[in-house]
Order: structure tokens, then sequence, then C-alpha cells
């Protein structure tokens, strides 16, 4: 009996979480990051890291300042470390653990990227390579794979200095590629988008 108010509880966290991550994509990333924070300070440092894990990975979107962002990213993946397939099986039958780390570590180089660190950016970008055969074939795998790929195309597009060089035929500038997304946007493994 206690094992299922446990998990009740756990369930409800995850909705709560959820609740604030449609809060996000709905365009209210102020609104989102005060409740992101409510939740971080109920769950605590060494809270579920299911939760934590989540909670971060998305709180780092909600962010305005990409050294920010990379705390949040960093702190998502730190959780994701302490998981087990379990724990997270418990919750979502078809997912695993492991499955995570594509996308938490195509986030951190794409915080990287923002910093200027291509170097970083590039080893986390291998770790996300190497860890895509997890990921399904269905449309969050083939985010996440296409997402990497738009990445890898940007940093081999850039020149020594971090600046894009102009493909052939291409214009450079404001609008054209160079700022395209570095990513899919974050969405729940197992819902059909990213975690």
């Amino acid at each position: 009996m206690a094992e299922r108010q446990e998990q009740a509880a756990a369930d409800a966290m995850m909705t709560r979480i959820g609740q604030v991550i449609m809060l996000l994509h709905g365009g209210d990333r102020e609104e989102a990051r005060d409740r992101f924070l409510d939740l971080w300070a109920e769950i605590g440092d060494e809270g579920d890291a299911l939760h934590r894990c989540t909670l971060a990975h998305f709180m780092a979107d909600a962010q305005d300042d990409p050294s920010d962002e990379l705390a949040w990213d960093l702190r998502a993946l730190s959780a994701a470390d302490e998981l087990t397939d379990e724990q997270v099986t418990e919750r979502h039958r078809s997912l695993a653990a492991r499955a995570f780390y594509p996308s938490l570590h195509l986030n951190l180089a794409a915080d990287y990227v923002k910093l200027g660190r291509r170097e970083a950016a590039r080893g986390h970008l291998g770790v996300a390579r190497e860890n895509a055969g997890v990921l399904g074939d269905d449309a969050y795998g083939d985010g996440i794979r296409a997402g990497i790929g738009r990445l890898e195309t940007r940093l081999d597009r850039e020149g020594p200095g971090g600046t894009p060089e102009p493909a052939p035929g291409r214009k450079t500038g404001p609008g054209t590629p160079g700022g395209e997304t570095l990513g899919p946007p974050r969405q729940e493994p197992g819902r059909g988008q990213r975690p």
C-alpha cells in the first residue's frame, strides 16, 4: 500500500511538471521559470532523480542566459546519471534510462555552441551521436537524430574562429543558415516528442 502511495505521489509530481511544461510551450517563460523553481525547491537536490532530470531539462529552455541554460542542462544530466532502467520503466514501460542521453548531450552541445565553446560542443555532440542507437524509429528519435545532424553540419560549416563560412552560392547574414535551431524542441520521451 505504501508503495502505491509513493508511486501516486511521484505521478502527481510528473503531472505538475507537465503542467509547467505546457505553460512554457505556451510562451510564458517567466511564469514557467518561477513555477519550476517552486517545484525544484519542493523536490529538493536529493529528490527523485526522474523528477529532477525532467524539471531541469525543461527549466533550461526557460532561461534567457546561455550560462544559466547550461547549468540547468548539467543538472539534468547529473540526475539522469542516477536513474536506473527500473525507475524509468516503472513510469514509462517503453523507456530505458539510457534513452535520455542523446537528447541531454545534444542540448549540452547546443549550450556550448551558444557560449562559443566549440570543442566542448563537439565532445557532447559525439556522445549524443554514440548514444543515438537507443532511440526508437519514431518522431522523437527522428527529431533527436535530425538535431544532431544539424548541429554537426553547423559546426563543420564554421571556420576556425567559430564564424560561419559561406556555402557555395549562399549568402550569410541575419535570417540565413547559421541562426537555425540547434536541436528539436524539448519534449517528454515516450510521448512522440523530445525528453
